[in-house]
């Protein structure tokens, strides 16, 4: 008799999952290696507000962001924020991942102490350099320490950094185009990734065959939005943009003006505009019109990432303290680990 084929492996990744970034999206990848089948769990709003303050992004803006993750099988609406062995039960999961740091309750213990106790927790590393509340301070802050220098940018062939490299190697879906395939090209600054974004993405992926995002520099975004846009500077915006599962190729430093080289060289059958979006004044898409390939479609949704900061602005005073309450906890459950 041949072996017996075991089941497959269930694997629970939880988080708010809020301003998603490419931190997020390592640990739903790294999360996604240990099993065959990963599911998100994802708090409500009055959950997350009760054990870690207000978030950004609405519940239902946070489940379709997950949800677009390349690496997500399921979303699990309306997860506790303590993961419970109920959860797993219920879900069929063998075991939860998280991070190597510390999510703290608001009784100020390890969120996921049950499942660590009953042996269904594993831990992955957490990715540095990046998080939701290094996100809403540099809106708050309106500062422009992160973005990359147009010398160091590899819009001019200059070579990236090790760690980001690797990175890229690992988002990759390492897809190519088939002979006879309809490529697509869309672009822009896809800043402070959002459901807005998914949703034109998706409508894009779906009228061809493969999709290419050309991804502005951050000179460039800076130019057409001004203040300290992008938010996210373009490695970060890229990684964001190569865990999504509507996307299967991405152009870094891509021009601002649609030029011969970009529809000649990637074989473009059809270029993509969101009826929304608008680059202050330039026409960067002449070329696609004359060719007869630009589509303007509406996405479906009218969220900017110029809201996203609003909301932030809005509520100065809330992110302040709830960053400064963050910190402080994840520093006395660190030490209380240690």
């Amino acid at each position: 008799m041949g072996k017996k084929r075991m089941a497959p492996v269930r694997v629970w990744a939880d988080g708010c999952f809020d301003l998603i970034h490419f931190g997020h999206a390592n640990l739903l990848r790294q999360a996604k290696l240990l099993g065959d089948y990963l599911i998100a769990g994802v708090p409500s709003d009055t959950e997350t507000l009760t054990h870690k303050g207000l978030n950004v992004f609405t519940e239902e803006e946070r489940y379709e962001v997950v949800s677009s993750m390349k690496w997500v099988d399921e979303v699990a609406r309306d997860a506790p924020y303590c993961t419970s062995v109920e959860v797993m039960q219920k879900y069929n999961c063998d075991f939860t991942v998280h991070g190597d740091d510390t999510p703290v309750s608001v009784t100020g213990e390890h969120a996921n102490f049950a499942v660590i106790k009953a042996g269904m927790y594993r831990e992955v590393d957490r990715t540095e350099g990046i998080s939701t509340t290094d996100i809403i301070d540099r809106v708050l802050l309106k500062t422009k320490a992160h973005h990359i220098d147009e010398l160091n940018d590899v819009s001019n062939g200059q070579p990236c950094s090790p760690a980001f490299l690797k990175k890229m190697k690992q988002f990759s879906s390492k897809k190519k185009p088939k002979l006879g395939d309809s490529i697509v090209y869309v672009a822009g600054a896809f800043d402070c990734f959002h459901v807005g974004h998914v949703k034109f993405l998706e409508k894009a992926a779906n009228m061809g065959d493969f999709l290419i995002v050309g991804v502005h520099s951050d000179k460039v975004v800076n130019r057409y939005c001004g203040e300290n846009y992008p938010i996210l500077n373009l490695y970060e915006r890229v990684l964001i943009l190569m865990a999504c599962k509507f996307v299967d190729e991405v152009i870094f430093g891509a021009p601002l003006t649609l030029n011969h080289d970009i529809l000649d060289r990637y074989k473009v059958n059809l270029v993509v505009q969101d009826k929304d979006i608008s680059f202050d004044g330039c026409e960067p898409y002449k070329l696609a019109q004359k060719r007869d390939v630009l589509k303007v479609v509406d996405s479906g949704s009218s969220l900017t990432t110029e809201q996203i900061v609003n909301r932030i602005n809005e509520r100065r005073s809330i992110y302040l303290k709830r960053n400064d309450t963050k910190k402080t906890k994840e520093l006395i459950a660190n030490g209380t680990n240690q």
